[in-house]
């Protein structure tokens, strides 16, 4: 005898024509594997739809309240197709810090894995390959602004010969507070020499005043700590400027750029948003004057993730320079062979905040900012 298989239909009208005949509902029930409710309502279902009322129905709900607007949707793939790098977080921020037709109409900002849902129906999300678990790492920070900065040297900034059209590169002297990640040094040299770190390191002490610490890689510029052929323990002149102003200076081990990640990271934001970007400059005075309006987006306008994942933060307002009061308390010292430069900065931190001043030769070791300055 062959063995005949019902179809789901054809079972749940057997159970339909059972309890039709006078069957006991909850026998029916048992035998099919099912709640004596579900009976009922396959009866009722083929009393008023006949045999198509037996099918199964989809549960897909008939409104979705919390669906996300068209415009949000739209506005969230506009802002990934003109900023590639932009991930679900930074989408999230620069929504809540800036209007949009979210705000017009009342809706609702999307959170980060709404974002990363739209990005995914949009074609727009890129597949990387596993890194590392983050609750790996040992993440450090100082609990307040100037206690320590992070400094390093990047390439990458090209300068253009106009009469013969040779292109040169330059190097960028970069330094950020640990606390507020605010880019504290940013200075165009067109070679990194000792001196030329040393110049910028004396602009940044005048006009942020002097911090706890500095932690730098072991270039030539920073230490003398590895020579050519053997170890060494001579004084270099970035090790006397932090000595005279009781500034620490850290050095991180050999090969181990995580240890001063911070201002590496700031090298991976500035390297593709502006380096690879930028045309060649004429002169170092351009390329100064460039680098510093981007580090004015950097500080003021531009929110940092790992300040604040969830609300828009700043690194402005996370910073804070030493006060005139404490400046006063202990003059900050100088080489007299150092010859700062007026900086072409444009962002100032506060409106009382001390302009960066010249040392004309032989004015002496010791430096006093000017009254009243913050």
């Amino acid at each position: 005898m062959a063995l005949v298989v019902l179809s789901v239909v054809e079972q749940r009208l057997d159970a339909v024509r059972a309890v039709l005949a006078g069957s006991d509902v909850v026998e029916v029930a048992a035998n099919c594997g099912v709640h004596r409710s579900t009976v009922h309502r396959w009866v009722g279902r083929y009393l008023t739809e006949q045999l198509a009322g037996l099918a199964d129905r989809s549960h897909r709900p008939h409104s979705c309240p919390g669906q996300v607007a068209e415009a949000v949707e739209v506005a969230v793939a506009e802002m990934r197709r003109e900023h590639p790098r932009w991930g679900s977080r930074r989408i999230r921020l620069e929504m809540l810090r800036k209007p949009g037709p979210w705000v017009v109409e009342d809706l609702a900002v999307p959170s980060e894995r709404t974002i990363d849902r739209i990005l995914q129906r949009q074609g727009l999300l890129r597949v990387r390959p596993r890194k590392r678990p983050k609750d790996s790492y040992k993440r450090w920070e100082r609990p307040a602004p100037m206690q320590l900065w992070q400094m390093d040297i990047v390439g990458g900034v090209q300068l253009v010969n106009p009469a013969t059209g040779v292109v040169r590169e330059a190097k960028l002297v970069t330094a950020v507070d640990d606390h507020s990640r605010y880019c504290v040094i940013a200075k165009v040299v067109e070679r990194a020499t000792g001196r030329a770190v040393c110049l910028a390191l004396a602009e940044a002490l005048t006009r942020f005043g002097v911090p706890e610490e500095i932690i730098t890689d072991n270039g030539k510029q920073f230490t003398d700590r590895f020579g050519k052929y053997r170890p060494r323990t001579g004084e270099v002149l970035f090790d006397k400027i932090c000595r005279h102003n009781g500034i620490t200076h850290r050095l991180t081990a050999p090969a181990s750029p995580n240890q001063n990640g911070k201002v590496e990271r700031f090298h991976g934001t500035v390297r593709p948003d502006f380096l690879d970007t930028a045309e060649a400059f004429t002169s170092l005075r351009e390329a100064q004057a460039a680098v510093d309006a981007y580090v004015l987006h950097y500080n003021t306008d531009r929110p940092h993730q790992a300040l604040d994942p969830r609300t828009p933060v700043t690194p402005a307002d996370r910073f804070q320079p030493v006060g005139a009061q404490q400046r006063t308390l202990v003059d900050l010292w100088l080489p007299p062979t150092l010859d700062p430069v007026p900086s072409t900065e444009v962002q100032p931190v506060a409106a009382d905040a001390p302009p960066v001043l010249r040392f004309p030769p032989g004015c002496g070791h010791r430096v006093m900012p000017r009254s009243g300055a913050a």
